[in-house]
């Protein structure tokens, strides 16, 4: 079971990785206004994820690590649509819940980077 939890978390890596270059407006739409350079942080981040990947197939210790790290940097991307959020808005993920559900979503993430870390 260790084994496809590390290998799970290393393919949804990678494959979100590739997916900054094949949808790079979702993300660029991501990064918050007050970062510089949406598109190179999309790119960088993009091969960031993907490398991560490679890395908790290589040494699950240490990817289980960086991923968690990694996920954990989003995190000012989603308070940031916590902020901003308001119940007015049409889009779902521009609303108080919307911003909510990131943060849970991204906090399970980190926990399970976590766990493979330190399987």
């Amino acid at each position: 079971m260790r084994d496809l939890t590390a290998y799970a978390l290393a393919a949804f890596m990678m494959v979100v990785g590739v997916m900054h270059f094949v949808v790079p407006g979702y993300f660029r739409s991501l990064v918050p206004s007050w970062l510089r350079g949406a598109g190179a942080i999309v790119a960088l981040s993009g091969v960031a994820e993907i490398a991560v990947g490679g890395l908790v197939l290589a040494w699950r210790q240490a990817g289980g690590w960086a991923a968690a790290l990694l996920i954990t940097a989003y995190l000012a991307s989603h308070f940031d649509a916590l902020r901003h959020a308001r119940r007015d808005r049409p889009a779902l993920l521009e609303r108080p819940v919307g911003a909510v559900a990131r943060l849970l979503v991204n906090a399970l993430y980190i926990a399970w980077a976590i766990a493979v870390a330190t399987a």
